[in-house]
């Protein structure tokens, strides 16, 4: 099975690729649409500003071809910033449309007493759909975050929250798009496991 990371300038990619090979598929970090729409699952990294994300998305017609893959029926993931740009909306530095995957808005975490901000570190995860075949066999662990911003998801559309003062999104799925605001590669044995059950869906839905 391969998987194609998509390339579109701001991401870790090396690090999402060498997860995936350990897992024992195929990754193919690319901007290519035939090869990214040819894939059996597609993950959309991202570090760094909403609005720039999206600007190189648009520019290499990247945003279409995402959208062209979920349209398909390809599972795909969305990793931190990657994650974010599946919303509508993000507010950071301005107002800034996404790919509007999933409904919702991405806001800058309010100040609050005892948090900083950015969210940085490790956070325990809070199931809020178990039956999840994203979730499946996993029990709640800690994860590592590295944000500023939050989603406000649909409810209907959450899989995990983590307590950052208030729940805060961390994994949401709709369909076969799935996103999650930590870094899997990132997060240990839990971490691991949640990217494969997202790798397998494929298998699954054959």
């Amino acid at each position: 099975m391969a998987v194609a990371i998509v390339d579109y300038g701001m991401g870790n990619l090396h690090s999402v690729s060498k997860a995936v090979e350990r897992l024992g598929y195929t990754s193919l970090v690319t901007s290519d649409a035939a090869e990214i729409l040819a894939a059996d699952s597609v993950i959309l990294p991202g570090v760094g500003a909403f609005g720039d994300a999206m600007e190189h998305l648009r520019e290499s017609g990247m945003d279409d071809v995402v959208r062209a893959a979920a349209s398909a029926g390809q599972p795909v993931l969305g990793i931190c910033l990657g994650m974010q740009l599946l919303f509508s909306s993000s507010e950071e530095h301005g107002e800034h449309k996404g790919l509007g995957l999933l409904p919702g808005a991405v806001v800058r975490f309010a100040p609050r007493d005892g948090y900083k901000v950015p969210h940085m570190g490790w956070n325990k995860l809070s199931f809020r759909q178990p039956e999840s075949p994203l979730l499946a066999g996993l029990t709640e662990g800690h994860v590592y975050f590295v944000h500023s911003y939050h989603a406000l998801a649909a409810d209907s559309d959450l899989l995990a929250v983590t307590d950052y003062g208030h729940p805060v999104t961390a994994i949401v799925g709709r369909g076969n798009v799935y996103g999650m605001q930590f870094h899997p590669e990132k997060s240990g044995e839990l971490g691991v496991k949640l990217l494969g059950n997202f790798l397998r869906l494929q298998a699954q839905q054959a």
